[in-house]
């Protein structure tokens, strides 16, 4: 999927999605179908990850990942992994303003379409549907910054 949106700020700040697209899209269901044979409570566990990827002195490659563990008892029911990605064009930036710009904007533009694979993908696997919440990426990025600024002395990590 192709989008172009410009968001122009003062002066020669510029901003760009590109391009969004779906990296990567896995499913299993190693227990199945003895899995489908009992109540179904099951445990979930998210984890996310994003990465940054600079392609040229503007352009950037963001990937969230997102991986759902649903487990029933001591059985997994099924495991999902989603990549989505975007490329974006970024100039006239402040160097502090980039951390925020990919690690909670981006992703934030980037979510709804992994919470439709996801939903998609788990029903087609034949789960009762599950619907992502919404996910505070500002105060994700704000815990990983409070986390690398105790590692590294108290000061702030750069983000670009």
């Amino acid at each position: 999927m192709a989008e172009e949106t410009k968001l122009e700020g003062s002066g020669e700040r510029q901003f760009a999605l590109r391009t969004l697209y779906l990296k990567d899209l896995s499913f299993e269901s190693p227990n199945a179908p003895a899995i489908f044979q009992g109540e179904w409570k099951p445990e979930t566990a998210l984890h996310l990850d994003i990465k940054v990827n600079q392609m040229d002195a503007q352009s950037h490659e963001i990937v969230l990942t997102v991986t759902i563990t649903a487990k029933a008892g001591d059985k997994t029911a099924y495991v999902v992994e989603v990549q989505q990605a975007g490329i974006v064009a970024a100039k006239g930036f402040e160097q502090q303003e980039y951390g925020p710009l990919f690690y909670v904007y981006c992703p934030s533009i980037l979510f709804p379409y992994v919470r439709q694979a996801v939903t998609d993908v788990v029903a087609k696997g034949g789960f009762p549907q599950l619907v992502l919440q919404h996910i505070n990426f500002d105060a994700i990025y704000a815990q990983k910054l409070a986390d690398k600024g105790e590692g590294n002395g108290g000061k702030q990590p750069t983000t670009h």
